[in-house]
Parts: C-alpha cells; structure tokens; sequence
C-alpha cells in the first residue's frame, strides 16, 4: 500500500477544516485523474446553466407563438425544444455519473488512508485507551467519510451552479424586469431592475430566518450518528458474545439496555422530525410564493400590453432561477448541517489520531527488535494509562531457552508487563531489547474470519507449510476433529470452544516458530493434563524457543527454568528474578 500523508488539522475555521480534510487527495497520486474528473463536472456544470439560459429564451418564443397562434413558429420550437432537451439530458447523466467516479475515487482513497493511520503503530489499539475522545472509529471510517466526500462534492459544486446561475441570469432579469417608481413623501423613487433586487431581498431574509430555524439541527446530527453507532456496537456486542449471553440467561438484562440505546436513538431522532418539519414548512412556503411572486409583479405591465405572455413566462422563469441561486443556503440547509456533523467527527478523529501518534513519539519506552536471542529490560517502569507507577524492573536479562514463569497476584501488573515488552505499551518508560522472531499469544486468542488454514497461519499469509504438516500439528493439539476443514470459510471463534480457540493459537505457534513465545495465561481454558500436555508439546516440537509465561496452576511451573515473582509492599510492586527448582523442561 502506498504511504498516506498525516491529517494535520490546525485551523479553527470550519472550511479551513474542510480544506484540511480534503487537501491531501488532491495532491495525492490520484491527483491528475481527480482534477481532470473535476474540472469536467465543473465544465458540464457550466454547460447545465447554458442551456438553462437556452430554454429561457425558448420559453418567451414559444409562449410568443402560442398567442399569437404561429403555427410554423410553434412546430419550429417543438423540434428546437427536442435537441435542447435531448444535449440537456446528455450533459445531467454524464454530470452526475462523473460526479458519482470523483466521489467513489476519492472515499476509496480517504478509507484506505484512514486505514493505514488507523492501523499503523496500533493506533487502534491506543484510541480504546487513555483519555481519547473518539467513539465508534469503525463508524467514523465506514460513515463519515462517505458523507463527506459525498456531501463537499455537492454543496461545492451546487454553490458554484448557484453562483454561474445567477451571473447568467440577473443580466437576463435586469433587462426585463425595467424600472420600478412609486411615490415617496412627495418625491417619485424609481428602482431600476426592481425585480432583481426583489429576488435578492427575498432571498436574504429567507436565508437569515432558515439559519435561525435550522441552527440546533447541526449539533443534533452529529449526536445522532454517535448514538446510531453506538446502537449497533451494542447489537454487534450481543452477537459475538452470544454463547455467554445464552448461558447466563441474560436477555433481559441485554433487552433493557439496548432498549435503553434505542431511546436515545429514538428521542435525538424526534427531534431532528420536529426541526426538519419546520424547515420543511418554512422551505415549501418560501418556493410557493416564490413561484406566484415574479407573475404578480409583472402581470400590471401584461396586461397593459407591454409585454407579451412569452415575455411575462421568461420574466417567471429568470426570476425563479435568481431566486433559486441566491436561495441555495436555505435549499441547502439540511445537508449542510449534515456536512458539519460529518466534518466535526472527522476532525476530532484526526486531532485523537495525531495526540495517539504523538503520545507514541513522545513515549519513555524504547523497544528495540534485535537479531540477537535474548531479552533485555533496562529500568522498567510499568505504568498505567493516567501515569500510575504499577511496578519497576531494574535490568533484568534472559538468554535463550531460559524459560522463565512470571507469577503474582491478579491485578498486580502482570499482563501489563508484557504488552509493555511487546511495545504496544507506550504508557510506560524504560528500554527493552527483544528479539524480533518473537510470538505473544493473549488469553483470548484472535481468529479472524476466513479458512481455518488462513487462521491457523496468522498473521503470515503463505508460510510455505504443507496440509499434512498442519493436520499433524492438529492433531498433536487434540484438533484433529478440524483436520478435513482446513479450506472451510466461517466465524471460527463462535464455533470453537475457549479451549479449541486456545489450542488453535498453540498450533499457530508450532506452525511459526518463534524464536521467543510469550504466554500471557494462552492455556487457562484448558485442564491440567491437557494443559501439561501442550507444555511438553512446546519443549519437543520448539527446541530453539525460550517460553515466558503467565499462568497460575502450579503445575505450569515445571516447565520453566526461572520464576520472575512480583509482590507487592508498602504501595509498591518489587520483582524478583531467580531460578526455579523442578523443572520439566
């Protein structure tokens, strides 16, 4: 995958915002093609406004021949109207269908960037912890970034016709609508292009009092894709721990609180339909007297004969397009409001984004991956999220096949040492050299959807291992049952048990040979015999691999050479490392 550049969001300005958001495509790889996509919508834009300007002088012509009964002329317009609209429909599919490319290209290009930094140095796994902001970053990237791109294109390019369609067409207006004089404290006042100034005036205060009304709907919309996502995390929760649910008999418990989410759905939803129906109210009286308006106005100057009924339905149709160019705040209300929502989310996941990448740059702990066979830990200083000192090590060093046992009281840190010598920790300080052919198998192992061969060899690809290899590893893990399923594609983890899952994550390791494995309580689902079983398992299929564990049966610790211990006195946790007597392995 091609690198992606950061997001750096500095600017206060909402379109400073948007421009932050959407500058990094436009001077992307794909930049050529989407300048190239765009410049021909804006140029197809263009060419819509044209032929409006066409049709309005068709419509005085047409009207014109109407009453004056010139059949010629009105057979003439027929087919003059068949090419006009035949190049118009023309010019709207290749509008919008281009318009739909440049959308789709760029959310394509957005998702995969968003990914990468989603993804790149665990940020991921960083944003679920320590004081972040971001809810639902799953929804931010499948939802919001296809709203904005889709929303920027239209509300940009609906802003531009807006502003080509009225430079079009109050010319057109000015010169047909003529002077307007009434009296005025004994003075005659004359306002050239009345009907001009009258579009603009009504449009200008429809668009003040659209902003009133429509203002609470932008915080309402952004609230509202925050409680739809959470909504359907709480579904998708239910789903993936629905054996555990059906065990505890726990649907009520599950009924109520999702009914609880749902409410908050349902009320923040209520109130978008009361403030849509008074937009939509506002909106449908303001185009109604829109469409009677510029004919009241002109019918005095008809009916004296000053001009003809084309002439009084080209009056009607230029000031209906002045007035809905100079009105697409108010047409546009909603999505705006939408946009903004979409733009907040985003830029407040970016702004998490760069504190998490920023948190990892700034961090105190140094993971070094070495080709060398052992591991270091100079000065450790195991630490929580909110800077609580949970444990220190001073330097401590293990050499290969030193299988050691880390063993202490639940909650003492234990874990927590070991994401921190992973590197995915950077709450705590110290330096620590690992070697880089290093495995860490957690208590819930990790199956990803796909064929039990693609699970089994995670997160390698192609391991170069043959089937029967791997039915053999099976089965020396008791998995045999799973050997004829290896191409089966399925959510392996709702069809195993705690303890299959786990011994499919040994088999990962029999399958990748590391050169150290770490076990962070990988075999608590399993009984002791099995448990042992897999222990001796390990010894004689990893020789050159040195076995850290935590685990709390006793009978694990036969199989390790030393024992790092931690106890806690006096508000602090001490380690201790030495050697264990009655070892197995």
């Amino acid at each position: 995958m091609n690198s992606r550049p950061s997001f750096h969001l500095t600017s206060q300005h909402f379109l400073g915002k948007v421009w932050q958001l959407s500058k990094p495509y436009w001077q992307s790889e794909e930049k050529w093609m989407a300048w190239g996509l765009l410049i021909a919508i804006v140029a197809l834009n263009l060419g819509m406004v044209y032929m409006s300007v066409i049709l309005n002088q068709w419509n005085s012509d047409f009207y014109n021949a109407l009453q004056e009964l010139d059949k010629t002329a009105f057979t003439h317009l027929l087919i003059k109207f068949s090419i006009i609209a035949a190049i118009f429909i023309v010019i709207a599919v290749y509008r919008i269908y281009l318009n739909m490319m440049l959308q789709l290209r760029w959310r394509r290009w957005l998702t995969n960037a968003y990914l990468t930094h989603w993804l790149n140095d665990r940020s991921y796994f960083q944003l679920e912890r320590g004081n972040h902001q971001t809810d639902n970053p799953d929804q931010r990237i499948a939802e919001d970034i296809d709203q904005f791109t889709n929303d920027t294109l239209s509300l940009s390019l609906g802003l531009l016709n807006s502003v080509v369609t009225l430079a079009s067409f109050i010319t057109i207006l000015w010169g047909l609508s003529g002077p307007f004089s009434f009296h005025l404290a004994g003075h005659q006042v004359t306002i050239p292009g009345f009907m001009v100034w009258a579009a603009l005036i009504y449009a200008t205060v429809g668009s003040f009092i659209m902003h009133k009304i429509g203002k609470p709907l932008i915080n309402l919309n952004f609230i509202q894709q925050k409680l739809e996502a959470n909504f359907r995390y709480s579904l998708v929760r239910l789903r993936e721990n629905a054996e555990g649910i059906a065990l505890y008999q726990g649907e009520n418990k599950e009924r109520e609180q999702l009914e609880v989410k749902f409410n908050q759905v349902w009320k923040n939803t209520w109130q978008i339909m009361r403030k849509q129906k008074q937009i939509v109210g506002f909106n449908s009286g303001y185009s109604q007297i829109a469409i009677i308006f510029p004919i009241m106005i002109a019918a005095p100057s008809f009916f004296s004969g000053a001009i003809k009924l084309g002439g009084l339905m080209q009056i009607n149709n230029a000031f209906g397009q002045v007035m809905g160019a100079v009105s697409w705040f108010v047409d546009s209300y909603a999505s705006i409001a939408s946009w903004k929502a979409s733009v907040d989310r985003l830029t407040s996941y970016n702004d998490d984004m760069q504190a998490t990448k920023q948190q990892a740059q700034h961090s105190q702990l140094v993971v070094t991956k070495t080709q060398q066979d052992q591991l270091t830990i100079h000065h450790c200083q195991v630490k929580l999220p909110n800077g609580t000192i949970l444990s220190q090590l001073d330097d401590i060093q293990l050499q290969s096949g030193q299988h050691t046992l880390i063993s202490g009281q639940s909650g003492i840190g234990k874990s927590t040492l070991l994401k921190t010598i992973s590197g995915i920790w950077p709450y705590s300080e110290g330096h620590i050299e690992i070697s880089q052919h290093s495995l860490f198998l957690p208590q819930k192992p990790y199956l990803p959807e796909g064929t039990l061969r693609e699970v089994l060899c995670y997160p390698q690809r192609d391991t170069n291992i043959q089937d029967s290899e791997i039915i053999e590893r099976l089965n020396l893990c008791h998995l045999g049952h799973f050997a004829s399923q290896l191409d089966q594609h399925q959510h392996w983890s709702h069809t195993m048990s705690a303890g299959e899952q786990q011994r499919v994550a040994i088999v990962r390791a029999l399958i990748l040979q590391p050169q150290w494995l770490f076990l962070d309580e990988a075999t608590s689902s399993l009984d002791e015999e099995t448990e042992s079983d897999i222990y001796q398992i390990l010894a004689k299929q990893l020789p050159n691999t040195t076995l850290v564990s935590i685990a709390h049966r006793s009978k694990v610790a036969h199989y390790h050479q030393y024992r790092l211990h931690a106890e806690r006195s006096d508000e602090q946790v001490n380690w201790q490392f030495s050697p264990m007597e009655g070892h197995t392995l």
